[in-house]
């Protein structure tokens, strides 16, 4: 299964208002399409990535680094594959978090190839832990008094009425008693079997993350607090922060490689590996990632992309929840995949279609290409 040529095409669709987390805003839902063609006939398609900025950099990395060093390799030896691609990170002057990006969106579309060619969908191909797997919402966005804004309560009511099994709520851009506030309205919005983690997103210091769990103690039992503290002493904060606090830390998604994670993992830093395959090289490191973590008896979990995680995540014992936005957050999901999986008492059925079992809306595509 020889690769031939490679194909990539950046989407593009602008939200209808500024979604804004900690410290950090999204105005634009982007992601990369990318199709590896083989000599077999066999089309490997998956999408990945959400940067806007910086889109064209990553397509210019497929197309004249990566797929240079992959046409005419086996598309089945997806491990020689991977280490062709990573010898474009070794150049110390470029961007390796985009480089890695790359890799994730050329990985993740051999392995679908890989799953086509065996009629086999990749969560059994890798393991087949699960037929189900737990769904959540991810809200919570700080409002800035724009038009089309949604109130806290309103949010909460959607992921209840969409179904899912509970929420991952966003702070760390306001002072902790305010977030707490916050906090206090979402509870009081969903019904008691309806959980709750939250995103700081590395916005608090660890004093700020303590008084956060201190004021919401009484009001709600978190699942997971994820990205407590500030990146430049995450490791230490979040080491902390767990052992105080005693809730459940997930952390990962800002990591590139196992090699970081590694040290996430064995400094006793978190609970849950939340390492993200399309940002930090592809499934080929995740399932690495994911092996370390199942030796220190440690759950995974994913970066959003439903469609993606669901294989990730059914595929191994420890996986717990794959994450969707709200369809006005991530439109690309919710309109340009045609068999979203139905979600059933907080729950969804894992793909039974080749690979990743995705039919992508042609129009939908051509709607929201976008071109240099």
């Amino acid at each position: 299964m020889k690769i031939e040529r490679i194909e990539v095409i950046p989407i593009r669709a602008e939200l209808g208002r500024h979604y804004v987390g900690s410290h950090y805003g999204m105005k634009n839902r982007c992601t990369i399409i990318t199709r590896v063609y083989t000599d077999q006939g066999i089309v490997g398609e998956a999408y990945n990535a959400d940067t806007d900025e910086d889109q064209y950099h990553i397509v210019s990395l497929i197309e004249n680094n990566l797929a240079p060093r992959l046409i005419g390799l086996d598309a089945s030896r997806s491990e020689a594959c991977w280490s062709a691609m990573l010898l474009a990170t070794f150049d110390q002057l470029a961007h390796r978090w985009l480089t890695m990006q790359a890799v994730a969106c050329v990985d993740t579309a051999i392995w679908d190839a890989i799953g086509k060619s065996l009629d086999v969908p990749l969560w059994k191909l890798w393991g087949g832990a699960h037929e189900t797997i737990s769904i959540i919402g991810i809200g919570g966005y700080y409002c800035t008094g724009a038009p089309g804004e949604i109130s806290i309560e309103d949010d909460v009511r959607h992921f209840v009425d969409l179904g899912v099994a509970g929420m991952k709520f966003k702070i760390g851009g306001r002072t902790p008693q305010e977030d707490a506030e916050r906090m206090k309205i979402a509870v009081a919005s969903a019904p008691a079997d309806f959980f709750f983690s939250v995103d700081a997103n590395q916005g608090y210091t660890l004093a700020e993350a303590l008084e956060f769990a201190r004021l919401t103690e009484d009001v709600v039992s978190l699942r997971w607090f994820e990205e407590p503290c500030r990146w430049y002493n995450d490791i230490r904060s979040m080491h902390d922060f767990r052992l105080i606090s005693g809730i459940p830390v997930s952390a990962g998604q800002s990591e590139i490689s196992r090699h970081g994670m590694s040290h996430l993992i064995n400094s006793g830093a978190i609970d849950i590996s939340n390492f993200d395959a399309s940002w930090g090289g592809g499934p080929t490191e995740w399932r690495r990632v994911a092996a370390h973590a199942a030796i220190h008896d440690m759950g995974v979990g994913h970066h959003e992309e439903a469609h993606l995680s669901i294989h990730l995540l059914a595929s191994v014992p420890h996986g717990t929840c794959i994450e969707v936005f709200h369809p006005d957050r991530d439109p690309i999901y919710w309109n340009m995949i045609e068999n979203l999986p139905t979600i059933n008492n907080g729950e969804v059925a894992a793909p039974l279609g080749a690979g990743l079992g995705l039919n992508l809306d042609a129009d939908y595509i051509k709607r929201y290409r976008v071109d240099k």
